[in-house]
């Protein structure tokens, strides 16, 4: 129930929150509008090609055995489990390959696999426009991004963003979709930070992308609570005791509220064009442009030298991965796919490539050295081959908003993640509605082509 002296209440998570209750679709600039859809292709892509991976059959065995009534989708396998399970699947699923976005605008943070994991099956219980949808995924990647610059120092203090920020978007995108007041969006974001969690020590394992589920599933539950008046504490992110104090050794709360509404953060999303880990992006580039340049005998390499961000050695050091998840986390077996391959897709990451002969034996011919001068999207490679030096430098990464993805190759990374999954004629009336996602008066026949 409000209150004057609720109302007189203005902490930042509440003023965020009522500027982001009060936004519409009308409110979005071209850019983040275009950006969602480009978004959504993309997440759909990734969530389709990970519904079968071998992870999903165990999460989604059990899921079987302790869903409620069946009222939400979960993509690319023709089941339907309870609305806090098919969240939970989905999100997961698109996480799973590590393939999915990356916004890195002070935090490293996969915003979509949480907010539309959360945001389809809310979808399904009633018609929902395409531009409601834009509006509350726009919204929920605002609130997630700006509670991550609030609490700067988080990534280093050991948590995955994506598990902990993504419950926080999660809710926020849900309330937003359900139409809940400032107040009950406050309630809603509370109530999915409480649900904060995710370590990076589950790096490699199957537990990573399950954050991304479980954010998904928490952030449903948060709206639903706060639709009914369970509420929170209103200063959940600035507070004493609040996410930016305890989740980070240094605290911006200033960043909820400076510039809200001058800019969107959906609008400086990035996207992968490599399965693995974001910041080994640069130096695959690297690679594969030197492997473009002529055709390398992997065994005739003397060395890999690597100059990279300091990150890549923190977040990416396993020196002899044993899984293809594992391999994700690995500069040694990136730069050797790369070189071999001249890719880093699906494949290259596999747990049969992560134990081949010829990928070990190149991998243990790499050094890699951190450079502080670099940025996170900046690498520097040279291959040593008999007595001649192949050097290549990569300034920005691909995908990354200095050297974006073009739309072209946003949908052909989705076709071919979503082929496998619901056929080639399903895939392209898929992105067909996507890109006109706007002018849709019900998403629902969209979630149905990629069931």
């Amino acid at each position: 129930m409000k209150t004057p002296e609720r109302d007189a209440l203005r902490t930042a998570s509440r003023t965020l929150c009522a500027h982001l209750a009060n936004a519409k679709f009308d409110d979005l600039p071209a850019n983040a509008v275009h950006e969602a859809r480009r978004g959504l292709l993309d997440w759909l892509g990734c969530a389709l090609a990970g519904s079968r991976h071998p992870t999903i059959d165990k999460l989604v065995d059990v899921l079987r055995e302790v869903s409620g009534s069946t009222r939400a989708t979960v993509l690319g396998r023709r089941l339907r489990l309870g609305l806090l399970d098919a969240p939970l699947a989905n999100g997961q699923m698109g996480h799973v390959l590590d393939f999915d976005d990356t916004h890195m605008g002070g935090v490293v943070l996969h915003t979509s696999s949480p907010v539309l994991a959360a945001l389809l099956a809310i979808a399904e219980r009633r018609p929902t426009p395409g531009k409601d949808l834009i509006a509350a995924y726009a919204v929920g990647f605002e609130a997630g991004v700006r509670c991550g610059q609030a609490a700067p120092a988080h990534h280093a203090g050991g948590w995955h963003l994506t598990g902990t920020l993504g419950s926080t978007a999660a809710g926020v995108a849900a309330g937003h979709l359900f139409g809940l007041d400032e107040e009950q969006l406050t309630y809603a974001m509370g109530i999915a930070t409480t649900q904060a969690a995710g370590m990076q020590q589950n790096r490699g394992t199957m537990c990573k992308s399950f954050h991304a589920g479980k954010a998904a599933s928490s952030g449903v539950l948060a709206a639903l609570l706060a639709q009914r008046g369970f509420d929170s504490s209103p200063e959940i992110i600035e507070g004493k005791r609040g996410f930016c104090r305890i989740y980070s050794s240094v605290a911006a709360p200033e960043k909820l509220t400076s510039g809200l509404g001058e800019n969107w953060e959906i609008a400086r999303n990035g996207h992968k064009p490599y399965a693995c880990g974001v910041v080994l992006h640069p130096l695959i580039d690297a690679l594969v442009n030197i492997r473009s340049a002529g055709a390398i005998d992997p065994a005739a390499v003397k060395t890999i030298e690597l100059r990279v961000h300091p990150h890549v050695l923190s977040v990416t050091g396993v020196v002899e991965p044993a899984t293809g998840l594992q391999s994700k986390f690995s500069v040694y077996h990136s730069a050797a796919v790369a070189l071999i391959d001249g890719a880093a897709g699906i494949a290259q990451y596999s747990d049969q490539r992560a134990l081949d002969a010829t990928v070990t034996a190149l991998r243990r011919k790499v050094t890699a050295v951190a450079d502080e001068s670099f940025r996170t999207d900046q690498a520097w490679a040279r291959v040593v081959i008999g007595g001649t030096a192949h050097e290549a430098s990569m300034d920005h990464a691909s995908g990354t908003v200095d050297n974006p993805m073009s739309d072209a190759a946003i949908e052909a990374k989705f076709l071919a993640n979503a082929e496998p999954a619901i056929g080639l004629d399903n895939a392209r009336r898929l992105a067909e509605g996507v890109w006109k996602l706007d002018m849709a008066a019900d998403v629902r026949p969209l979630i149905a082509l990629a069931a």
